[in-house]
């Protein structure tokens, strides 16, 4: 295969990487190639493997061992030339530092969990889907049955939801305000409890216009007797929740085009595990 087709070819997996999947049968016994999810073409005599990670968790298959892991970052596709990067080697990649941003590693069915600087991650897992990043410190504002589905989501957002398997509503308020509900969201240790529903506001404007804060019911304390600060009750006809008032600052702004549901569910729960670091 030449230069320019091996570019061309390159070029198809970035292109369509969460579109489809198409299997093409070689003549050669056993040799098969999986447009999208892996590529094996030689390049002056030497094999070349790129393997898209966040297809294989999709199909529930772990990656085979590659050369080249295609991974997805946020919204941005890198290009990862070993099996075991470090979090802080995945966020060079994505032009960031562990100074600015925290690293959360998705995994098909689960929710997101942190990952150290120093951690090494192993893009052959089984599951492994693709990465976000969360700005580092939010600051804290001051002193509000079956899956049900109101208004639609976006795609990218339902199958991010669907992907962590939650179980989850889009509900409309009377009133006329949207919320995102998640029954079964997990709590990290040191609370009174290890699962609560959660509850996001969704704006109209969104995606362009920031999800802020989170709310949780019943509501949240921690086991050590300490005070979480700025916290309210808030009651809809949903139920009674307890108002977590973190907000984005200039430091840690809405990314429009690359926050979604998934980045913020992501900083939610760094606020949970954060609340033990500050106080």
């Amino acid at each position: 295969m030449s230069t320019e087709e091996f570019s061309r070819e390159i070029a198809v997996i970035e292109g369509t990487i969460a579109e489809e999947t198409q299997e093409v049968a070689e003549s050669h016994e056993k040799h098969i190639v999986e447009t999208e999810i892996v590529e094996e073409v030689f390049q002056d005599g030497e094999l070349v493997e790129v393997v898209v990670i966040e297809e294989f968790a999709k199909r529930g298959e772990k990656p085979p061992r590659a050369k080249t892991y295609v991974v997805r970052i946020d919204k941005k596709i890198y290009h990862i030339h070993k099996p075991d990067p470090t979090g802080e080697e995945l966020l060079a990649a994505a032009g960031k530092t562990s100074a600015g941003y925290k690293l959360y590693q998705v995994f098909r069915g689960k929710q997101p969990e942190p990952v150290a600087p120093g951690q090494h991650v192993d893009l052959r897992a089984h599951g492994v889907e693709r990465f976000t990043t969360v700005p580092k410190d939010p600051g804290e504002g001051s002193v509000a049955e079956a899956a049900r589905r109101d208004f639609a989501l976006g795609e990218a957002d339902a199958d991010s939801l669907d992907a962590m398997k939650l179980h989850w509503s889009t509900i409309t308020e009377p009133g006329g305000t949207l919320f995102l509900v998640i029954e079964g969201w997990k709590i990290p240790p040191g609370y009174n409890v290890t699962e609560a529903t959660l509850a996001l506001v969704i704006p109209r404007g969104y995606p362009d216009t920031q999800v802020d804060m989170a709310y949780f019911s019943p509501a949240l304390a921690r086991q050590d007797g300490k005070g979480i600060n700025n916290l309210t009750s808030v009651t809809w006809a949903i139920g009674e929740f307890q108002q977590w008032s973190r907000h984005r600052t200039q430091q840690n702004p809405w990314r429009p085009g690359v926050d979604d549901l998934s980045t913020h569910l992501s900083l939610v729960d760094d606020w949970l595990r954060r609340e033990f670091d500050i106080r």
